[in-house]
């Protein structure tokens, strides 16, 4: 029995540190990946780059079975992105909650105030659109919360 408890310990020590190293792989699964994107800039061609980015991203999350949340925070010129009045992609936001669910729209309040201000009248936003006090500082928040950031 001496010759074989320390065989048996060696190999309880390799298959505890199998099971270690094999463990955030088992845990895959059940992640759910957040991602943060953010849009200042009032550029129709990046605001579609960042369309494409988020719907790319959620159906590759969905076929691989796996969940996705995206935000897409404007402020800055990027606001115009959510204006109702003013936005170039206006058509296919509008069609995002039916085909992207996993995408959600962030709009900074201290952007919306002062384009409220400038235009002399109260800015009217996409239905899509969720307000957030600040949008750099909701991008802080994110990541410090461990979402990945991206600026497409």
């Amino acid at each position: 029995m001496l010759v074989t408890t320390p065989r048996f310990l060696i190999y309880a020590l390799i298959f505890g540190l199998a099971m270690i190293v094999s463990a955030p792989h088992a845990f895959a699964v059940d992640t759910v990946h957040r991602v943060v994107m953010h849009l200042d800039d009032n550029d129709p061609e990046r605001m579609n780059l960042v369309l494409n980015n988020a719907a790319n991203m959620s159906n590759y999350y969905q076929e691989q079975g796996e969940e996705v949340e995206i935000e897409i925070v404007t402020y800055g010129p990027g606001l115009h992105m959510l204006r109702a009045d003013t936005s170039p992609v206006k058509e296919r936001i509008m069609g995002f909650p039916d085909n992207f669910d996993t995408v959600t729209f962030r709009a900074c309040s201290n952007t919306l105030s002062k384009m409220s201000a400038k235009a002399g009248k109260e800015v009217e936003l996409l239905p899509q659109a969720t307000m957030v006090p600040s949008g750099v500082i909701h991008l802080v928040q994110r990541q410090e919360e461990g979402w990945v950031y991206l600026r497409p």
